[in-house]
């Protein structure tokens, strides 16, 4: 089904021969403890052990850190989700995070936090996506974000909006770090899963500990054939690292990553086919547009490997301590969305520094920290026109060269004024490059954003179990070569492909922000709470958008201003029953993104559901056989959402409830679970292209998942 095994062999080879040494040099495991904070939603429990892993992921440290940050963020821990098939079942209950299935596999979610990147298609911008804190995105700000293995994190940090804390991260969405599971996480895993629609996938894991080593492996497999046709996927993956903790204090730790991932594109259908044969695609039926767009004969697919090596050095005390890490990653990517190819090689090198203290030590009033940060990107890309009759490549109609340059410095202080009171300010320059050259032609663009983004908020926390937060920031978003290299290919006319370079402004935002997070009541029958509010005044919004065949068309500045404001709030807790307790978390996220002139004043912007709950409840029970949770979990899109910028009636993405069931069960090392998602087999609409202007009839809608159950095991040493 899917091509080039032999390049994966060969990458896969290499990433095997470089972690298996960093492993050689490892020995034995540990584990640390941590308290819940009342800004973590929702609670979490977190294997650790008494003493400090060489720069490893601190559960105590990271609650620590975001308690500072005067505005939004999450606190999650994947490893405590039974099914972590996809990037949902990791980050699903978190308020702020908008997360819409493609095809329910590894394959290509669109990732929104504030409304930042929505317009991408693929998604591919508007979230800084951190591994161990250094950057993912390429240079140019692009992500592929299929390559994310949320199995093998111990926690995910998410920085929403302008409440960043990284050199690098300047956008509205802010930042998404994925800190790796070490050698002093585990000794060993092994996961399995199966489930509907050939859904199989399998982890092992092995870590080891010494005195002042530690290093794990970690190698994963998916496979999934898929809900409608034409939509299978698979994905492999190598986690390696290794850390070191030296004399006076110096702690070091190498990463490395392999993973190689393809998976089939049933593309968009029209409206009523997702109520009528949701499994299907174009191709299926003896219509014009069946016959023009067929799936079958077009194989629209993508096929993304990487290869990524990371090192991390940290050293000091509190009074000052210092971080230097340096990275470097290959990428090779195959996209074709049914009318052309975009094919890229891109070698990306990075390096950031950082430096942080308090002069009167850790419970000193007053704390700052610098930082600085380059990332250098080279990509080769060719675009090749689709045989609409053998979805194999026709004639090339654009090669080029393409670079993109960032140097960014960050300067940031937080002073104590009063017991209860700290004012944080934060500072970050920014200059960008983004430079294209084609390689068959005369035609070049050079482009270069010089920017500041200053942020200042203020925290108060009346109680040792409350905090509220205030803030004002600045966020500037860049665009990718995504936006900045544009294709146009008629479906019906291959051979008058033609491909431009697009001169772009930066997207620009002032967001204002108020919130607080807290614990009610005490023990395990506290509630965790957290509310966030925003409204960002954006300028010159970056907006993409699909023809009448739900095909990228090209990206724009949107003229006349866009307002993005919301509302992100979530509620845990635990109520101790007879026997054991209810168990439930929930959020709610709000997004009200409207365009405040131009063309479609007053209208909604494309994209995001205006309303999005995630809830669970579940029955927890300790038996002598161990601990059983059970109970429902509710997906819910209350109203419909548009999927065009005219908000054309009729064209709406449908609101939608979904219900489904857990059931959970754990003793000792042993996890086994049974879960089923869409129990009354709804039928709806997961996703869609965004157009300016649409019609029902269009070819636009991604049928969501049927009824489906997933079983899996799991056992941790």
């Amino acid at each position: 089904m899917f091509a080039h095994p032999r390049l994966r062999r060969t990458l896969l080879a290499t990433a095997l021969t470089g972690a298996l040494p960093l492993l050689a040099a490892t020995a034995h495991s540990q584990t640390t403890a941590a308290a819940p904070a009342p800004s973590e939603l929702p609670a979490v429990t977190v294997k650790s052990d008494g003493e400090t892993a060489p720069v490893r992921a601190s559960v105590a440290a990271e609650r620590q850190r975001l308690a500072r940050v005067p505005g939004g963020t999450n606190l999650a821990d994947p490893q405590q989700e039974t099914r972590l098939a996809t990037l949902r079942d990791a980050l699903d209950y978190q308020p702020g995070i908008v997360i819409q299935d493609f095809f329910g596999g590894p394959d290509q979610p669109r990732l929104s936090i504030r409304g930042s990147g929505i317009q991408s298609n693929p998604v591919n911008r508007g979230v800084l996506l951190l591994q161990d804190g250094l950057p993912l995105n390429e240079a140019d700000g692009s992500f592929v974000i299929g390559l994310l293995e949320p199995r093998n994190a111990a926690l995910i940090s998410a920085r929403r909006g302008a409440n960043t804390l990284t050199p690098g991260a300047t956008t509205l969405g802010g930042e998404l770090d994925f800190q790796s599971l070490t050698g002093g996480d585990e000794r060993a895993r092994v996961r399995a899963e199966t489930g509907s629609f050939g859904r199989q996938a399998l982890q092992a894991a092995v870590g080891a500990r010494g005195e002042q080593w530690d290093g794990r492996l970690s190698v994963s497999s998916d496979r999934y054939d898929g809900y409608r046709h034409h939509s299978a996927s698979r994905r492999d993956a190598v986690h390696a690292n290794v850390g070191f903790l030296g004399d006076g204090g110096f702690e070091n730790r190498s990463y490395l990553s392999y993973t190689d991932l393809e998976f089939q594109i049933p593309t968009v259908v029209p409206k009523d086919r997702v109520y009528s044969n949701p499994r299907g695609i174009m191709g299926d039926g003896t219509t014009a547009q069946d016959t023009l767009l067929n799936v079958y004969k077009r194989d629209p697919r993508r096929e993304a490997n990487q290869l990524r090596l990371a090192n991390r050095s940290r050293w000091g005390s509190a009074t000052l301590r210092q971080e230097v890490g340096v990275y470097w990653q290959a990428t090779d990517d195959l996209f074709n969305n049914q009318t052309n190819y975009t094919v890229s090689e891109t070698h990306t090198t990075g390096a950031q520094w950082q430096a942080s203290g308090r002069p009167d030590g850790e419970g000193g009033a007053l704390g700052w920290r610098t930082a600085l940060s380059w990332s250098q990107s080279g990509m080769d890309r060719d675009l090749y026109a689709t045989n609409p009759a053998t979805g194999t490549r026709l004639q090339r109609f654009g090669a080029y060269d393409l670079s993109a340059n960032n140097l960014q410095a960050l300067a940031a202080a937080d002073w104590r004024l009063a017991p209860a009171w700290t004012v944080v300010g934060h500072l970050q320059w920014s200059r960008q490059t983004r430079d294209a050259t084609s390689r068959t032609g005369g035609a070049s663009l050079d482009q270069q954003y010089t920017f500041a983004t200053p942020k200042v908020g203020v925290n108060w926390t009346p109680t040792p179990a409350t905090r509220w937060w205030a803030n004002v920031s600045r966020s500037q978003e860049a665009p990718t070569f995504w936006e900045i290299l544009g294709a146009t290919v008629a479906p019906n006319s291959p051979a008058t492909a033609t491909s431009e370079l697009i001169r772009l402004k930066l997207q620009r935002a002032t967001t204002a922000e108020i919130g607080g997070a807290g614990r009610i009541g005490e023990g395990s029958g506290a509630v965790q709470w957290t509310v966030a509010a925003y409204r960002s005044q954006v300028a010159d919004e970056l907006i993409s958008t699909t023809d009448a065949n739900g095909i990228k068309v090209g990206t724009y500045n949107y003229v006349g201003g866009t307002r993005h404001q919301g509302v992100e709030a979530g509620l845990a807790g635990s109520w101790p029953v007879a026997g054991g307790a209810i168990d439930w978390r929930g959020s709610w996220t709000y997004s009200d993104f409207r365009f405040k002139g131009g063309i479609y004043a007053g209208k909604q912007i494309a994209g995001v559901p205006r309303h999005l709950v995630n809830a669970e409840v579940l029955w927890r029970v300790n038996t002598a056989s161990g601990i059983w949770r059970v109970g429902p979990n509710l997906r819910w899109l209350p109203v419909d959402t548009p999927t065009d910028h005219a908000n054309t009636p009729g064209t709406q993405q449908d609101g939608y409830a979904l219900l489904g069931v857990k059931l959970e069960w754990r003793n000792g090392p042993w996890t086994a679970y049974l879960q089923a998602e869409n129990l009354a087999d709804r039928h709806y609409a997961s996703s869609y292209a965004i157009r300016n202007q649409a019609t029902a009839a269009q070819p636009g809608y991604l049928p969501g998942l049927g009824r489906n159950f997933t079983a899996g095991v799991n056992w941790t040493f």
